[in-house]
């Protein structure tokens, strides 16, 4: 099973870098897999410092704005490692890296959970969450895939997020919007701004498709 999680890891001067970031997870609950590419500062640091902190977090603006350039969460000291945990966490585990299995592109890191804390309960996700979430993905994606294929995921998902979004929901979401505008013109197409529906993908004049806010 993959758990879309905020894994947060530190350096050896003790400097926190949080990530989104799908773990594997196994049936027991006591081993995870991170799969982190290279190069990453995640990587890097269980190298280094053999922890991290895997946390389980509702509030999806963390997954969205580590994203778009704001990393600056609260965070609180773990318990058991040397490290930082996100304070809006409702759950976190500590884990131990104990193997890895090289590869040049994604190395496979294995870890062992050493402490597990719930620190809020678990009310359920909405379907805002959901597409918040996918729209992260696909950010992450945008080198990777076609104009077209963004916006065909992007119309499904803002179903749901029209339909039961919270403040939280619709702030992450245009921040996302916003990348994949910028993404848009770097790659000499250009978004042409309309009130109340965000921008026209369009190349040579002619419209490919319309993101909206």
């Amino acid at each position: 099973m993959i758990q879309e999680t905020i894994v947060i890891t530190q350096n050896s001067s003790g400097v926190a870098h949080i990530a989104p970031m799908g773990v594997h997870t196994q049936t027991a609950g006591d081993e995870f897999i991170i799969l982190p590419f290279r190069p990453s500062t995640t990587l890097n640091n269980l190298l280094e410092c053999k922890t991290a902190a895997i946390n389980y977090c509702d509030d999806v603006r963390v997954f969205a704005g580590c994203l778009t350039g704001r990393r600056d969460w609260p965070l609180k000291a773990a318990e058991k490692i040397s490290g930082q945990v996100l304070d809006c966490a409702l759950a976190h585990t500590e884990v131990e890296l104990v193997r890895v299995e090289d590869d040049e592109t994604r190395p496979k890191l294995f870890c062992k959970a050493l402490h597990t804390v719930n620190h809020a309960p678990f009310k359920g996700f909405n379907r805002a969450q959901y597409s918040v979430l996918e729209a992260a993905i696909l950010v992450s994606r945008l080198n990777m895939l076609p104009l077209e294929k963004i916006q065909a995921e992007l119309d499904y998902l803002r179903i749901g997020l029209e339909k039961t979004a919270g403040e939280r929901e619709l702030e992450a979401w245009g921040w996302l919007m916003t990348i994949i505008e910028k993404h848009i013109a770097r790659d000499g197409v250009y978004a042409a701004s309309q009130s109340g529906t965000g921008a026209v993908i369009a190349k040579n004049g002619e419209t490919i498709a319309e993101v909206k806010p």
